[in-house]
């Protein structure tokens, strides 16, 4: 056992909170072993400051329980408590052993153990089996992680398909690893993720969903994205993007469609979640809608239909409604038309269409969108000024959708306009007149408009007025 790498222990001292030292001291203090162990210690060597803080010992649940005023028994069964403290919350787990795991997630059997390495040993990559003592300051390393830590490797701990068969989520875990920590994946351990794809299969959609929310997440999400669809993963769980391989597009693309999303979703904001997600799928429905015509390949409606397939992607992957629906929001409208030669009642039309709330990012998702295409290397000044158009326009104080109007349906049914759908078809009328005109929006002219309009029989007409935009 490796237990004195060249690690700087000062650093990891230093960024320890106080109540894992804590819970440590009251662990040893009762007679037990106690290590910070799994991803904080592999963080913390790495100088990142962990999201989670694990504790490994040899005492069962019964014997931790009794040392600490609050614990919450989360995953008792498979010893694991969870312990506050500080502000803070920390995993205490039993060392243990795993076999069996006919359900390819959960042993079928856990059995605790008095040896750390056992307990290494059931863990997933190298670098997540390490176990640091902070009172002696040394590693426990029995398989080598910190050489891989500092070689950028993912490395599954022992025989690789043995791991990928306990949990097949690993097999998508390897990946985002490797693109959160931009390390490779060690050839043996890349060799077992493709012959075990389809055990992917038989992962909740929700578990999927989360590993793909942090490869999205990275810095760079295309290398992992690339990884996907080279390992097989990507046909299983996302097979529409995986469609979008070798798709070649039209004369002012650089490459084909799913090379074009993936380098897109790395042009957008990494904190804008919503926007990077879109740029990834914005193009989802070029496959579907390829026509060559001309000499050249043609997608149109690409967008509309592309809005309902990443809808059902979202759905099938459990994400949130509201979520879903904003991406799919901005899928629909990624192709926006703007001119700077736009008059304010386009801008206003503009406004209405797509929600003023939404240009932000969907301003983003265009920017993105030309991120990922090196024939599109223009400028974006056309973009920024839309914001400041759209400033103007709404500093001017005009009606922007049928509730900013100076009347609603209650005067419309004072002046003889049955209740029902006929009530909507005059007031989006009346919108209408006010994006032309906004000095309309009074309550004097809006009437006389309205009486015009019932007048007129608009309320009988169940076509929508046409949109500009």
């Amino acid at each position: 056992m490796n237990r004195n790498p060249e690690i700087n222990h000062e650093a990891i001292r230093r960024n320890i909170p106080p109540g894992a030292r804590g819970i440590i001291d009251q662990i040893k203090a009762a007679g037990g072993e106690a290590y910070l162990v799994g991803g904080c210690l592999r963080d913390l060597l790495l100088g990142r400051l962990p999201n989670d803080w694990d504790i490994t010992t040899n005492l069962t649940p019964k014997e931790v329980k009794p040392l600490f005023t609050t614990v919450h028994e989360v995953g008792a069964a498979f010893g694991t408590l969870l312990v506050p403290r500080g502000g803070d919350l920390f995993e205490v787990t039993t060392f243990r052993t795993e076999h069996g795991y006919s359900d390819g997630r959960h042993p079928d059997h856990v059995a605790y153990t008095s040896q750390l390495t056992e307990d290494l040993q059931r863990r997933d990559f190298t670098i997540n089996a390490m176990a640091w003592d902070p009172a002696k300051e040394t590693i426990e390393d029995p398989f080598d992680g910190a050489s891989d830590l500092k070689a950028g490797l993912i490395r599954a701990v022992g025989d690789p398909a043995e791991r990928f068969g306990e949990d097949a989520l690993r097999l998508m875990r390897a990946i985002r690893f490797a693109t959160e920590l931009e390390f490779s994946i060690e050839a043996n351990t890349w060799d077992a993720i493709k012959a075990e794809a389809s055990g992917l299969s038989r992962i909740s959609q929700e578990r999927i969903r989360d590993e793909f929310n942090k490869i999205m997440r990275a810095r760079r999400p295309s290398g992992g994205l690339r990884q996907l669809l080279d390992s097989g993963l990507l046909h299983i769980f996302l097979p529409e993007l995986a469609a979008c391989d070798g798709v070649s597009q039209n004369r002012w693309h650089a490459d084909d469609v799913f090379t074009h999303s993936i380098l897109a979703a790395d042009a957008a904001p990494r904190d804008n979640f919503e926007v990077r997600l879109a740029a990834l799928l914005h193009d989802i429905s070029k496959p579907d809608t390829r026509e060559l015509r001309d000499g050249d390949y043609t997608f149109y409606a690409h967008q509309i239909l592309g809005a309902r397939k990443a809808n059902r992607i979202l759905r099938r992957l459990r994400y949130a409604n509201e979520e879903r629906e904003r991406i799919t929001h901005l899928v629909f409208h990624h192709m926006f038309f703007f001119e700077l030669e736009w008059t304010d009642s386009a801008v206003r039309r503009f406004v209405r269409t797509v929600g003023l709330d939404n240009i932000p990012d969907l301003i983003a998702l265009r920017i993105a969108d030309m991120g990922g295409n090196a024939k599109k290397s223009g400028s974006t000044v056309p973009l920024e000024a839309l914001l400041d158009r759209v400033d103007e326009v709404i500093a001017k104080d005009t009606a922007l959708s049928v509730k900013d109007l100076a009347i609603g349906g209650h005067e419309l049914i004072e002046i003889g306009v049955p209740k029902g759908p006929g009530i909507g078809r005059i007031l989006r009328a009346l919108l209408e007149i006010v994006l032309d005109d906004p000095d309309a929006n009074n309550e004097e002219t809006m009437m006389a408009k309205a009486h015009d309009l019932l007048a007129a029989g608009v309320h009988l007409n169940d076509e929508r007025l046409s949109e500009e935009h």
